[in-house]
């Protein structure tokens, strides 16, 4: 089995560089998606309110025979509750669902900029929990420069992470960067741009090279980038596909020509005018 490194986040906490996203796994689905990425290694979930899943991983773990302290659990806030108090709440309601004391780090899922309740104040209610031990790392999702900024400058505790939308043809290293500048780890997610770019010319000749799949090779250009990533199937070969990453390393020359294929191109929303509650 391939070992996973890990990084170290900016209070000590270790986080496994790669996980297992169960965004768009129906919920009933959830649990055996969650212990097949057991069985092939994964000790490194992320999960969410909005994809209303929670419990299967839950579940999940307490049936895989492991310890709670040998997996990284991230969970999300929903955007309904950016109000301290339903913050706070809704914090409470995670942990109740998914049956844990902690979670092991919790997300603002999106800054939500047009809203009438400043993000800031949705910081502090997750510095809250953060202090009282429930969340043992505190971050953010989506979050622009500009928005990273004011928490910095506004507040007391600065996120450990930042989960971004990154990929060959969205770099997203702007925000990289003012991330690495605070010592906030990045995350990517959509990490192959749902599929997109696995048919580029200059991954899959990269691939070929290697005697990689090209799924491989992106997830390897992100790894050896320092970011942490976490792919999502419920196809146990793409699972131990994906999980395949720790016996081959790609050139600078591979790195430099994926990251030149950077356009712009996003799959998801906006963060800055992406104001959705569900």
């Amino acid at each position: 089995m391939s070992t996973v490194p890990t990084i170290a986040l900016n209070n000590g906490v270790s986080i496994p560089q790669l996980g297992f996203g169960v965004y768009q796994v129906p919920p009933e689905d959830t649990k055996e998606a969650t212990l097949t990425a057991f069985e092939v290694g994964y000790r490194h979930i992320d999960t969410a309110e909005m994809y209303r899943n929670e419990r299967g991983v839950g579940e999940a773990l307490r049936e895989s025979g492991l310890d709670r302290s040998e997996v990284f659990v991230t969970s999300k806030l929903n955007n309904g509750f950016h109000a301290h108090d339903d913050a706070i709440a809704a914090f409470e309601e995670s942990l109740e669902v998914l049956g844990f004391d902690y979670l092991d780090l919790f997300l603002i899922h999106w800054p939500l900029p047009g809203i009438d309740i400043d993000f800031v104040e949705t910081w502090k209610a997750l510095e809250e929990v953060y202090r009282d031990g429930r969340a043992k790392a505190i971050g953010v999702s989506n979050f622009q420069a500009n928005h990273i900024r004011r928490l910095v400058q506004e507040t007391d505790v600065v996120p450990a992470v930042n989960q971004i939308e990154v990929h060959p043809y969205l770099t997203n290293d702007d925000v990289r960067a003012v991330n690495a500048e605070h010592g906030i780890a990045t995350e990517a997610w959509s990490p192959i741009a749902q599929g997109l770019v696995l048919d580029d010319p200059v991954i899959t000749g990269i691939a070929k090279a290697h005697g990689k799949t090209p799924a491989q090779v992106v997830l390897r250009w992100h790894v050896q980038r320092g970011d942490i990533v976490f792919p999502k199937s419920v196809t146990r070969s793409r699972v131990e596909e994906n999980f395949d990453l720790f016996d081959f390393e790609l050139s600078d020359s591979d790195l430099g020509l994926i990251t030149a294929l950077d356009k712009g191109q996003r799959t998801g929303p906006n963060p800055d005018e992406f104001n959705w509650i569900p």
